[in-house]
């Protein structure tokens, strides 16, 4: 796999840290260290019974993060400041159809009525993706649903 050098100032360097804190912080989780088999030092089933971890305050709810970053990336496609895959930008596949989608009606909407309507609908239909996709079960079974 080919890595990109960035450099400050090349407009790459700010996406690359938001999607790699944003991995770090995905692939880390939040509280302590999952016990798979469900039991306790005594062997003891808590599958059941043991409490979640206390959630951070600044944990968010995975479509508000999903928001977050197909927003950004969508900006970035339809400004050109930007190429990538999915992989690359840290996204799902499903992440990554909602962007497409966004992505082409902003161009639409930018030629029609300016690059301020077309930010305001980034939002809204970024927001609108993902609430639905995460509604209908959100990643799926395979690795880069």
């Amino acid at each position: 796999m080919a890595t990109r050098r960035l450099r400050p100032g090349s407009g790459h360097l700010g996406a690359a840290l938001l999607a790699g804190a944003l991995a770090g912080a995905l692939a880390t989780g939040c509280g302590a260290p999952a016990d798979p088999a469900g039991t306790g030092a005594d062997g003891a089933d808590r599958a059941h019974t043991t409490a979640p971890a206390a959630a951070s305050s600044s944990s968010a709810p995975p479509e508000d993060l999903c928001t977050r970053v197909v927003a950004h990336w969508s900006r970035e496609v339809l400004d050109g400041t930007t190429y990538g895959d999915y992989q690359s930008m840290g996204l799902s596949n499903g992440q990554y159809e909602i962007l497409r989608d966004v992505v082409d009606e902003a161009r639409t909407e930018k030629r029609r009525a300016g690059a301020a309507a077309a930010d305001a609908l980034i939002d809204r239909r970024a927001r609108a993706g993902c609430v639905a996709w995460y509604r209908s079960g959100g990643p799926g079974e395979g690795p880069w649903q």
